[in-house]
């Protein structure tokens, strides 16, 4: 398993020793949203990307919208 998704296991306290409820998974899922939206600021920070702000933006809000995240 991937190194980054152990990490966000950890974070959302997803532990194989209890059953996961709802609330575990939600966060779960959100930590993978906000990582993503974050994924898209790197691009946009990248000196030799041509991404705009105003893409950027669009493309974060898409995903939160998209999976009704809003943080």
């Amino acid at each position: 398993m991937n190194e980054r998704i152990k990490e966000l296991i950890i974070k959302a306290r997803l532990t194989p020793d209890k059953p996961y409820i709802e609330e575990d998974l939600e966060k779960f899922a959100q930590l993978i949203i906000a990582h993503a939206t974050e994924c898209v600021r790197d691009v946009l920070r990248d000196e030799d990307s041509d991404l705009t702000y105003p893409a950027a933006t669009q493309v974060q809000n898409r995903i939160k919208q998209y999976f009704g995240v809003e943080y």
